[in-house]
């Protein structure tokens, strides 16, 4: 078997060869057409170019609702922060978490996360728990208060 006998496989394609002089019937202009900006070398207009004119996405009206601006936040603390900064049998509320300084702002309130453990007797009052939170701090013996 010859390199030239091999036979044809139609995974092989000729590419076009384009700007190849006036025979090959793709000279000159290249397929290109005649001038303009897609003529030029190098010319990618986006998809959602309008040739100048004011884009459909700002000519329409903004719509629906979007919740950002009336989002409520809740400043997050850990078990294992409470368990570092309290006693076994104090009482933890948002006031003094900020007045302590272990919170900076308490936005709409305080959510308690279960990271950690908590090893002491603490009764603490937030606006949020976590269900693993509370769990955990029954568990040590302490009330998870809802205010």
């Amino acid at each position: 078997m010859k390199l030239e006998n091999l036979p044809k496989s139609k995974e092989t394609k000729t590419i076009k060869r384009v700007g190849r002089g006036p025979g090959s019937g793709m000279g000159k202009t290249s397929t290109r057409g005649e001038k303009g900006q897609k003529a030029r070398s190098g010319a990618s207009i986006p998809a959602w170019f309008q040739g100048g004119q004011s884009p459909l996405y700002r000519r329409l009206p903004k719509r629906g609702f979007n919740n950002k601006r009336f989002r409520c936040e809740f400043a997050t603390i850990n078990l294992n922060d409470l368990s570092k900064f309290f006693k076994d049998g104090d009482v933890v509320t948002p006031e003094i978490l900020k007045e302590r300084g272990i919170i900076k702002k308490s936005l709409c309130g305080i959510k308690v996360l279960a990271n950690g453990n908590l090893d002491k007797k603490l009764t603490i009052k937030a606006q949020r728990f976590s269900s693993k939170a509370v769990t955990k701090i029954e568990e040590a013996g302490g009330k998870a208060e809802v205010i």
